[in-house]
């Protein structure tokens, strides 16, 4: 772990962040080729994310400070406690869904981006991996979202002298850097459904993960349940509807296509 500042102002967890951004960015161009998406509608797509990327920030430490309420009785935003993945992920989420629907039925008078949303779903899973993952290498640099103390040769020192802890932060970036080399796989291949499979794929980790996390992030009305163990869950069950409304219009497609022959 390595809070400190190094130049400009600037510490490891900020250059890791700037670094997942420009990171989701090119994978994003990437793969637009890879769909044959319009160059217009990539340029577009280019310019929402980073305004989703910022706005959603907010909502991370926004709803952050909601978890500080639950635990400590009082609305807090510091520092010391961060900001939530999920929170970030919702609040970014609606603020793209809205723009790109929004400002989208000006720019696309024909309906392309309409016509190619479900691209999109799937091009952002790698996109949205990618960027996490260098979050949580940020994570790790600056000391968050740890996991209890160890003796074992794999935890990690933190900043106060001969306190080694579960390196979280670092297990969680190695899966979502692999769950970014299959969904890239996936959408080489021209297959579909990439977002539902990150959803189900993050959703599963998360859950699970949350049982070594040692940094308390607060309660919810499910008392055995963190806030990140409810929202995975939510996640998992967004993914399976999700899933089954893209079967759904796969299958009406064929079934007008057939129609036509």
């Amino acid at each position: 772990m390595y809070p400190y500042k190094l130049f400009l102002g600037l510490d490891l967890y900020s250059i890791l962040i700037t670094v997942g951004v420009v990171a989701c960015l090119l994978l994003l161009r990437l793969q637009g080729d890879w769909r044959e998406l319009r160059a217009k509608h990539q340029n577009f797509l280019l310019t929402l994310v980073p305004l989703a990327v910022v706005l959603g920030y907010v909502a991370a430490v926004f709803i952050q400070g909601l978890y500080n309420m639950a635990a400590l009785g009082e609305y807090r935003i510091d520092g010391a406690t961060g900001a939530t993945f999920f929170g970030g992920l919702l609040g970014g989420v609606i603020v793209f869904v809205s723009l790109y629907f929004g400002v989208g039925h000006f720019r696309f008078r024909d309906g392309y981006h309409k016509a190619h949303f479900r691209d999109v779903l799937d091009l952002a899973a790698a996109c949205i991996t990618v960027a996490h993952g260098f979050g949580r290498l940020g994570c790790l640099m600056a000391g968050c979202c740890h996991g209890p103390a160890t003796d074992a040769w794999y935890g990690v020192e933190t900043v106060y002298p001969g306190y080694r802890v579960v390196p979280v932060q670092l297990f969680e970036a190695l899966f979502l850097f692999a769950l970014t080399a299959v969904l890239l796989l996936l959408m080489k291949k021209g297959k579909r459904h990439q977002m539902p499979v990150y959803m189900f794929a993050y959703g599963t980790w998360r859950f699970l993960i949350e049982y070594v996390r040692a940094d308390d992030r607060g309660q919810t009305i499910v008392s055995f349940l963190s806030p990140s163990q409810l929202f995975a869950l939510v996640l998992i069950l967004g993914g399976a509807a999700l899933l089954a409304v893209e079967i759904y219009l796969d299958r009406r497609a064929a079934e007008q296509g057939g129609a036509h022959e």
